[in-house]
């Protein structure tokens, strides 16, 4: 029996025995990370769900005010939510990429309503972006939908409308068939401004009462918050 002590003894931990990936570190950051995607699918699903569930309300209730030459789409509202993180930039997209594919069976648009899928939708992402760039100063962030609603929807909108029958802007004279130019500005200027009363009379409110309540940091990232 060898009872020299002069050696030193070794912990099984340190001979190899029982060691575990969590010893290094690596399994705690596999698993922060599933964390964080698992919470960012969570974030953009819900926004998803709510801004697609809230526009097709909004366009069967009260089409008559949320979709056309003139619109006040009240669902534009919730594009405060990329205010307080990224994700929300995503969740708004998609939301308006399924409430756009939905709403062409709605309206009876056809494969023209494809245009509204697309170009619509390139509208809400420009302006979430916008909004989530310059969070730091909601009341210049919210203009971002506002100013991209209105220069990309009335770019295509005159040829949905047309698909549908509908060549003349109400109370006007202004026609597709006379002038796709005069259609295209008074839809820049329509739409502009039914945008800004919903993101400023509605969603600033919104926005406030979110962050009053506390619900915004929830929505907002670790690094945020």
């Amino acid at each position: 029996m060898n009872t020299n002590n002069s050696e030193p003894l070794t912990s099984a931990h340190e001979q190899g025995f029982g060691k575990t990936p969590a010893c290094d570190g690596r399994l705690d950051a596999t698993v922060l990370h599933k964390s964080m995607s698992a919470e960012q699918a969570a974030k953009i699903a819900t926004v998803a769900a709510l801004y697609g569930a809230m526009t097709l309300v909004v366009l069967s209730v009260f089409s008559g005010f949320a979709w056309g030459p003139v619109q006040f789409r009240v669902s534009e509202a919730l594009c405060v939510l990329a205010l307080f993180c990224p994700e929300a930039v995503v969740g708004l997209t998609v939301g308006c990429v399924l409430a756009n594919l939905i709403n062409i069976s709605l309206s009876a648009t056809g494969i023209l309503g494809l245009l509204d899928v697309v170009f619509g939708s390139l509208a809400t992402l420009i302006g979430a972006w916008f909004t989530w760039h310059f969070r730091k100063k909601p009341l210049l962030a919210l203009l971002g939908p506002v100013v991209a609603n209105a220069f990309i929807v009335p770019a295509y909108l005159p040829f949905i409308l047309a698909g549908i029958g509908f060549y003349t802007i109400p109370f006007t004279e202004i026609s597709l068939d006379a002038s796709y130019a005069a259609m295209y500005v008074f839809g820049v200027i329509a739409t502009g401004v039914g945008e800004a009363a919903v993101m400023y009379i509605i969603g600033l409110p919104l926005y406030k009462a979110l962050v009053k309540a506390g619900l915004g940091k929830f929505l907002k990232t670790d690094s945020m918050a």
